[in-house]
C-alpha cells in the first residue's frame, strides 16, 4: 500500500488517517501491554470523555510526567486529538523544576506514573496551584482523590478505567482544529539554564513526522525499541508521532536499560529502527569494539593500513548488527554531536546509521541524509520543505550563523515575546545559535554552537566541541569539557575510573600514589591531544573532574555549571 500524504496537518488527520490503514496492526507494546491501532482508540475516547467530565476543553493544558510506557502515546494522542494541549515533562527534571513548569503552562490536568506520584501530594499541599482540576495515574488511568476539587467528583476513585454513567455528561464536543493550533507545549533544559516553554503546533509536528519518509521508507513491517525519553523531542516525532503515523510498532522497555536488559530486548523484538544520543552508541564503542581492536599488536598494526582497517570496522560492525537483533535499517543519532572516531566507525563499518541535526524549537528535526548518501561529519541537507541558509558569514572561513524557515518552526516561547523576538524574524526565520558551513551539494556541517566558540589569539574560531572530541576518542577519558582560562584552553577531564581501577588492581596503590598516577595520565592526555591540534588549539592544562559532568535530557554538558 502506497503511503498517503496528510489532507490537513494536524495530528488528529494523523490519528484518523492511521486508525484506518492499521486498525489491527501493533502500535504499542511492552513486556506488560500490547495495543493494536483500534485498541488505541477505544482507550482515546474512553480518556477524552474522562477529560471533558472534568471540565477539559480545547486549548486546555494537560502535563504529563512519566518514563516512557504504551500509555504515554495514548495520552498524548486523547489530548492533542480533542484540541487540548499536551506538556510532556521529563521525569528525570528536579521536582522543583517540574512544579515551576506545572505553574507555568498553566495546566489543568496532572498525569503522572506512579514513580511520580509525589508531585501529586507537593501541588495538593501548595494552594498557587487553583488551576489544576484533576490528578490521574497513567499506569491505570484513574482519577486520584483530591480534597481541592470535590465540586468535580474527585474524591470518587473511577474503577477499572471509566464509569459508564458518565457518559451523557462527557458526551464528546465538536472540535475545529486548525494546523496553527498549539499542540504541545515543551519546557527546555539546555546547557545555558534557562528554560523556556516552546510552542509546538499541529502543523509543525506533523509536517516533520510526514517529512522522514524522504529520508527512511517506514513501513508497518518496521518496528522500533524506544531507548529516548518521550518528552524529548526527537523521540516524540522521531520515534512515536512517524512510527504511528506510517503503521510502525514501538517496543517500550519497562525496566532500565541496562546490556542484560537491552540485550534481551533486541533478540526479542530484533528492531528495524531505533533512535539514540551519541552517548549511547559512544559507549557500546568504547565498552565493546575499542577494546578489541586494540587487544593485540598485530590488530593494532593492521589497524593503522586503511584498507585493513576498513575491513576489520567492517567484520566488527557485523558483530554490532547482530547485538541490535540483526534486522537494523535505520539508526537515527540526534540530539547533540558525534564524536568523530566513532563516526568513521560506523561509516567503514556498514552500521546503517544516520546523523540528524534539529532543535526543540524546529519540531525537531531540520536536516539528515540516508544511510547510502552521507558525508562524513555532515548531518546532511535540509529536509523537505525546509529552507536553510547562513547569516554573518565569515569570508575566511565560511561560517555562519544557521537560520532556518519551514512549516517545522516553533510558533513562539509560551508568554515570552522578548524572547522569540530575538531568534524569529518577522519573516518566519529561526536563529539556531549554531555556526556551520554549508556545501555545493547543501550539505551542512555543524562547527559548534556560537556562545561557546572562543576566539584564538589571531582572531581564530576554536569550537570546543571538536576538540573535546578528539579527547573523547581515549579509552580511559569518559568525559571532557574545554573552556577559556586566564586567556588560554585548558579541558577538565572525567576519568573513567572503572578502566584505570581495572589497569592499576594489581599494584594496590595508596590514595598518594593513585593521585600521581592521574596527575601523569592527565599529562600524557594532554600532550597526545595537542600532537593533534593546530597551534592555536593547543590545550594549556587538563584538570581532572571527579563527579560526572550534569548534562541535560540529551546528554550535552550543562556548560555553565563548569565555565
Amino acid at each position: 500500500m502506497s503511503q498517503q500524504r496528510l489532507h490537513n496537518y494536524t495530528l488528529l488527520d494523523l490519528y484518523e488517517q492511521s486508525l484506518v490503514n492499521y486498525a489491527d496492526q501493533i502500535a504499542f507494546h511492552s513486556d506488560a501491554q500490547s495495543f493494536t491501532y483500534k485498541e488505541v482508540d477505544d482507550v482515546v475516547k474512553q480518556l477524552q470523555k474522562d477529560f471533558r467530565a472534568q471540565g477539559i476543553r480545547q486549548g486546555d493544558k494537560i502535563a504529563l510526567v512519566s518514563e516512557n510506557m504504551p500509555h504515554w502515546g495514548i495520552v498524548y494522542l486523547a489530548v492533542t486529538t480533542m484540541g487540548a494541549i499536551i506538556v510532556p515533562i521529563l521525569p528525570d527534571f528536579h521536582n522543583s523544576q517540574i512544579r515551576h513548569i506545572i505553574r507555568s503552562s498553566e495546566a489543568q490536568g496532572l498525569i503522572c506514573s506512579s514513580k511520580k506520584e509525589e508531585i501529586f501530594e507537593e501541588i495538593e499541599e501548595d494552594e498557587s496551584f487553583d488551576n489544576i482540576h484533576f490528578f490521574m495515574n497513567l499506569e491505570s488511568l484513574q482519577l486520584l482523590p483530591s480534597h481541592k476539587h470535590p465540586k468535580l467528583g474527585l474524591l470518587q476513585k473511577i474503577e477499572k478505567s471509566f464509569k459508564k454513567d458518565s457518559v451523557e455528561v462527557a458526551t464528546p464536543l465538536s472540535v475545529t482544529i486548525q494546523e496553527d493550533d498549539v499542540a504541545s507545549l515543551i519546557y527546555t533544559s539546555g546547557t545555558s539554564g534557562h528554560s523556556k516553554g516552546v510552542m509546538l503546533t499541529h502543523k509543525n509536528l506533523t509536517s516533520n513526522a510526514e517529512s522522514i519518509r524522504t529520508i527512511y521508507q517506514v513501513t508497518k513491517s518496521d518496528s522500533f525499541v524506544s531507548l529516548l525519553p518521550l518528552a524529548h523531542t526527537f523521540e516524540c516525532t522521531v520515534g512515536f508521532l512517524m512510527p504511528f503515523l506510517n503503521g510502525a510498532s514501538v517496543y517500550y522497555l519497562t525496566k532500565t536499560p541496562t546490556p542484560t536488559v537491552l540485550k534481551k530486548a533486541l533478540a526479542e523484538v530484533q528492531p528495524t529502527c531505533m533512535l539514540s544520543v551519541p552517548l549511547i552508541i559512544e559507549k557500546i564503542y568504547k565498552t565493546n569494539i575499542q577494546p578489541k581492536l586494540e587487544a593485540n599488536a598485530v590488530i593494532r598494526t593492521l589497524h593503522k593500513i586503511p584498507m585493513m582497517r576498513k575491513k576489520i570496522h567492517q567484520k566488527a560492525g557485523q558483530k554490532m548488527l547482530e547485538f541490535f537483533g540483526g534486522r537494523l535499517k535505520f539508526y537515527g543519532i540526534g540530539g547533540a554531536a558525534l564524536s568523530a572516531h566513532v563516526e568513521k566507525y560506523l561509516l567503514e563499518s556498514g552500521f546503517p546509521y544516520i546523523v540528524g541535526y534539529g532543535l526543540t524549537e524546529t519540531s525537531p528535526l531540520v536536516a539528515a541524509a540516508h544511510p547510502r548518501h552521507r558525508k562524513f561529519r555532515s548531518t546532511g541537507p535540509a529536509m523537505e520543505r525546509i529552507q536553510v541558509k547562513l547569516i554573518d558569514v565569515n569570508e575566511k572561513t565560511g561560517e555562519g550563523e544557521l537560520v532556518i524557515k519551514g512549516p517545522n518552526v516553533m510558533k513562539g516561547y509560551y508568554h515570552n515575546e522578548e524572547a522569540t523576538k530575538e531568534v524569529l524574524s518577522s519573516d518566519g526565520w529561526f536563529k539556531t545559535g549554531d555556526l556551520a558551513s554549508i556545501d555545493k551539494d547543501g550539505y551542512i556541517f555543524i562547527q559548534g554552537r556560537s556562545k561557546n566558540m572562543i576566539l584564538g589569539p589571531s582572531g581564530e574560531n576554536i569550537y570546543p566541541e571538536q576538540i573535546e572530541s578528539v579527547i573523547l576518542a581515549f579509552e580511559m577519558v569518559a568525559d571532557a569539557l574545554v573552556y577559556e582560562k586566564d586567556g588560554k584552553l585548558a579541558a577538565k577531564i572525567h576519568l573513567d575510573y572503572e578502566k584505570f581501577d581495572q589497569l592499576h588492581a594489581k599494584e594496590k596503590l595508596s590514595t598518594q600514589e593513585e593521585k600521581e598516577k592521574i596527575e601523569a595520565l592527565l599529562e600524557e592526555l594532554k600532550e597526545q591531544t595537542n600532537q593533534q591540534m593546530s597551534k592555536f588549539s593547543k590545550i594549556s592544562a587538563f584538570y581532572e573532574q571527579q563527579e560526572p559532568f550534569e548534562k541535560t535530557p540529551t546528554k550535552k554538558t550543562k556548560r555553565y555549571l563548569y565555565i
